[in-house]
């Protein structure tokens, strides 16, 4: 069965299924609205705060700009782990064992799904915020970084949690992937790199590389191994569960 084939026939129950739960879509379209609120609501909340406060915030603009590269793969991919644990539910997942959709194929779907999307709506909606002085490339790039997040959220979700409810507690206690790696602006290296551990690191480093202007190569090279060891275990971890 052929990629093409394989999308034709999931593709559209994918849909059904994310129309049918208004929590998905709401996730679908979460990063846009809060992309609109950054153009808005920030260069008001920064004047109001120099006004008042004598607080200059543009120092710390990339810091919001990173949590916005990172959120859109985390929400994508939690939006097809959820459609995971839905599959699990219906068991889904065992009848499909028995058709011809080979394994390999089904997790190629599944991984590729949610990095494509990341991949194509980071950089417009890097546009819409109108971050200053990041070019279409750097967009790119960046998005590049943090599209394996999504997989490693999906699996996460789909290989710890029982349900959706669960699914909907784990993914509010791995919000703190997105924040905790904010942490390294304040930190010096070498230092910094103890939250490499975290997934979430690596592109918010390229990120601020890029804007910096300087040489993105090796942490780029070193997250993208890194992550792609991660979903590699994630995804036996889920092989396993749902072979129960």
């Amino acid at each position: 069965m052929n990629a093409l084939t394989i999308i034709k026939t999931l593709g559209p129950i994918d849909g059904r299924n994310t129309r049918r739960d208004p929590m998905l879509r709401w996730m679908l379209f979460a990063p846009l609205f809060l992309a609109l609120i950054f153009r808005f609501v920030l260069p008001w909340a920064g004047q109001l705060a120099a006004a008042n406060f004598g607080v200059d915030i543009r120092p710390y603009l990339p810091l919001f700009y990173a949590y916005i590269a990172l959120l859109i793969p985390v929400l994508y991919g939690a939006v097809v782990g959820f459609l995971l644990l839905d599959e699990r539910d219906d068991r889904t997942l065992l009848a499909l064992q028995v058709t011809p959709l080979p394994l390999a194929g089904y997790a190629a779907y599944r991984i590729g799904v949610p990095m494509a999307l990341s991949l194509l709506l980071t950089p417009p909606t890097f546009w819409v915020v109108g971050a200053p002085g990041l070019s279409l490339l750097e967009m790119v790039v960046t998005a590049v970084a943090a599209a394996p997040l999504a997989p490693i959220y999906m699996l996460l979700l789909a290989a710890f949690a029982a349900n959706k409810v669960q699914g909907f507690a784990l993914m509010k206690g791995l919000g703190i992937f997105l924040v905790v790696p904010l942490a390294a602006w304040f930190i010096q290296m070498p230092w910094q790199l103890l939250l490499g551990l975290l997934p979430t690191y690596w592109p918010v480093k390229v990120f601020w590389l890029l804007w910096a202007g300087q040489d993105v190569w090796g942490f780029m090279i070193a997250g993208l191994i890194y992550q792609s060891i991660l979903v590699a275990l994630l995804f036996r971890r889920f092989q396993k569960v749902i072979s129960r």
